[in-house]
């Protein structure tokens, strides 16, 4: 063959998340879209901001189209990376530079971006399970070996013990998602030092840089009241990749940014690392009305109500059924342990009463299936009955 076989297998076989959301869109069109229970894909229900659609029309409306719709710089708009950067100092006192700040189609460009700027042959790069299983296919391209670390069953928190037996000379980075996709667990600011403090003695230890990645798009959404602390203030060998699709609601505008932390020693050659890998990827110069327009609404999130309502209603119900569940500190997805060991053939099963949940195997952590829980809250009540349904099958 004259094409990449690597390739034209990612090509022929989506994740397995896209591939119940297609069949979901199959499955609409032959019994109504209100006959199916569709919780496969994080795809926020609620509307963007109007803050957002108000500051897009002002920028139509009075600045000059060829420097609106014009190529910016390639990491990004210097005054519009000065402006995000502000705003990260005002939440999070993080001390962020603009200087230091790469603008990108999202956080998966972000990630892809931060891996294939930092990893060399023979690199591995450390994830806990569970885990987007996207991380692996970004890993495994930039020519890194994935290495999972289970997280404690209990909670769901990281296990710090069974990541200091995982980190080697060969670990490169290590890559956190707090709050989690698919648990919803945050990671809390304990954690965070513990997790800060093993790197850095390995760090002392192995004479290099190991390197966190925080996964950020979930950031701004958090039911429980808990702090997600900001991963630059402690460790500072950090990368931080954010995008504005979860909390603003703006997906399908894949918009967000890489930040590298002012405090790490080599910042300035990280930093032209990513730029690099960006020109290299073809990731340069984000979508300019997104730019400017996110400059100026850096704060402004969705209304998340509706998202707190479903969570609640889920919580109670499914554990009124009989199912465990984690509880979720923040996103919008909820953890469901499978009613038996194969989380595929429980997602056979629940297929039968249009129940589209996604098995936990591509996650890293097999038993356990994920409900996104970002649609309308008619949705989630017209499907507890199928729930119901579901369980009392397996009782018999």
């Amino acid at each position: 063959m004259d094409l990449s076989q690597k390739m034209v297998d990612l090509g022929r076989k989506s994740s397995k998340i896209r591939e119940i959301f297609e069949y979901s869109k199959r499955r609409k069109a032959e019994i109504g879209a209100e006959n199916v229970f569709d919780f496969s894909i994080g795809n926020p229900s609620v509307p963007a901001p109007k803050a957002v659609e108000e500051t897009m029309r002002r920028l139509l409306a009075e600045q000059d189209p060829v420097l609106l719709h014009g190529y910016t710089a390639a990491a990004g708009d210097p005054e519009v990376r000065r402006k995000l950067a502000a705003a990260i100092n005002r939440d999070y006192d993080a001390d962020a530079r603009g200087e230091l700040m790469y603008l990108t189609c999202g956080a998966a460009a972000s990630l892809t971006i931060s891996l294939n700027a930092l990893v060399v042959p023979g690199d591995e790069v450390i994830v806990f399970a569970p885990f987007f299983p996207e991380y692996r296919v970004f890993a495994e391209q930039a020519g890194a070996r994935l290495v999972v670390v289970p997280s404690r069953p209990a909670d769901f928190q990281p296990d710090y013990e069974a990541l200091e037996r995982s980190v080697t000379p060969r670990t490169k980075a290590v890559i956190i998602n707090s709050p989690n996709n698919p648990t919803g667990v945050i990671i809390p600011a304990s954690g965070l030092s513990r997790l800060a403090a093993l790197l850095r003695a390995r760090e002392e230890e192995y004479g290099k840089r190991i390197y966190l990645i925080a996964d950020e798009p979930y950031r701004k959404l958090v039911w429980t009241g808990e702090e997600v602390p900001y991963p630059t203030r402690y460790y500072d060998d950090t990368l931080v990749c954010y995008s504005f699709s979860k909390a603003a609601s703006l997906p399908g505008e894949r918009i967000g940014y890489i930040l590298v932390s002012s405090a790490m020693k080599n910042a300035a050659d990280v930093y032209a690392a990513i730029c690099g890998a960006g020109r290299a990827l073809g990731f340069v110069c984000a979508p300019s009305l997104l730019q400017f327009t996110m400059a100026e609404c850096a704060d402004e999130t969705a209304d998340f109500s509706i998202y707190r309502k479903n969570r609640d209603i889920l919580l109670r119900e499914l554990t009124r059924i009989g199912y465990e569940v984690i509880p979720p500190d923040g996103a919008f997805y909820l953890f469901m342990k499978a009613l038996e060991p194969d989380a595929d053939a429980f997602y056979e099963r629940a297929r039968k009463y249009e129940l589209l949940l996604v098995p936990s195997d591509s996650f890293g952590c097999p038993g356990y299936v994920r409900i996104a829980y970002c649609v309308t809250t008619e949705q989630i009540r017209r499907a507890i009955p199928a729930f119901e349904k579901l369980y009392e099958e397996y009782q018999k």
